[in-house]
């Protein structure tokens, strides 16, 4: 399960950026696109078992945030909506492949305790 090394690499992440803060993080918020091959569900599952075998690492919560896929359409220069992975403009009707949004895995936002 590769969600496991991609938590234990936020946390990382976050240790490197707030070292001194670090033991104040109460939340943190993840951006997940679909096409990113995260499962939000896996992700959470393998946060709680990174808090169970890191005890550093407990009172913190995971929030994920999932963001469809948006391509750019270069007929009608329009950003659309992916649905059922039909990379299809909705406006047009032509096929479209320039992804804007869906690949990202991105930590959005973090929180610290008062």
């Amino acid at each position: 399960m590769h969600e496991i090394s991609l938590v234990r690499n936020i946390f990382r992440t976050l240790k490197e950026e707030f070292p001194d803060d670090f033991g104040q993080i109460r939340d943190i918020y993840l951006t997940v696109g679909i096409l990113s091959n995260v499962q939000p569900i896996a992700m959470e599952n393998a946060f709680q078992a990174v808090l169970e075998d890191e005890p550093g690492y407990r009172n913190k919560n995971l929030k994920v945030e999932v963001l469809p896929i948006l391509i750019h359409c270069h007929y009608c220069d329009k950003n659309s909506l992916v649905e059922q992975y039909r990379f299809i403009c909705s406006y047009c009707g032509k096929p479209g492949k320039d992804v804007i949004q869906g690949e990202e895995l991105l930590i959005k936002k973090v929180e610290f305790e008062d």
